[in-house]
């Protein structure tokens, strides 16, 4: 059962809604995911994007480590309803030594236990599963500030088509409705850019404006 997992895959224990839409936005981004649930069904759905989904009955090290989770750069434990399991099951995943780990909480209460064990904490539901994905793929899971629900700041890696164009010709503002903040290139912020500043592989963009806008101009620097 034990399978060879590179270590910048991402590991995915409770597939619930959030579980279930986590799973589905790493993997349609061509990222390698391990899934676990004691639910077959759920786990027979996590196999439309993923080969490696797996029943587990009871959550323990030996179990857990017979799927490969402990090789993954990042597990997210997605248990909410029943707060022990995750409790233990977030201990068990950072005794691994698993780099980052991710605990969904349903409670201030059960949030505050999981950050003393050493977990980074969500609270969220399934549309928020899709960002906190996205915040993985791009390694920038911090990198954003939520203002309210529809806006925020968010860092972006500049890629695909956003290459070897200036801010003048994409128009951002006119063609998706944000703005670009500060740019940052070679490690060095710049707040003060021309319109004529041509984008660079591995430049990053701050930018502000409506979230489902922002989705649209990030995945356009994938393409």
């Amino acid at each position: 059962m034990k399978k060879k997992i590179a270590a910048t895959s991402y590991g995915v224990i409770g597939l619930g809604r959030f579980g279930s839409a986590l799973v589905r936005t790493l993997a349609e981004a061509g990222k390698e995911v391990i899934a676990v649930d004691k639910d077959e069904q759920a786990v027979k759905a996590a196999r439309k994007y993923t080969d490696f989904a797996f029943v587990v009955e009871t959550l323990s090290q030996d179990t857990l480590e017979e799927t490969g989770i402990q090789n993954c750069g990042t597990v997210a434990i997605c248990i909410g309803e029943a707060i022990d399991v995750s409790i233990m099951t977030t201990m068990l995943v950072i005794n691994m030594d698993v780099p980052h780990v991710i605990a969904k909480a349903t409670s201030a209460e059960h949030g505050e236990v999981l950050k003393r064990l050493g977990a980074s904490v969500v609270y969220p539901e399934s549309d928020m599963a899709v960002r906190v994905g996205k915040r993985l793929i791009s390694g920038n899971l911090i990198d954003y500030i939520s203002l309210d629900d529809d806006v925020e700041v968010r860092r972006i890696q500049v890629g695909g088509k956003l290459v070897g164009r200036t801010i003048q010709e994409i128009d951002v503002r006119r063609a998706y409705g944000i703005n670009i903040i500060a740019i940052e290139r070679n490690h060095q912020t710049d707040v003060e850019f021309s319109a004529q500043y041509c984008f660079h592989e591995l430049d990053s963009v701050t930018v502000i404006g409506k979230i489902d806008k922002i989705d649209r101009f990030e995945a356009d620097t994938q393409s």
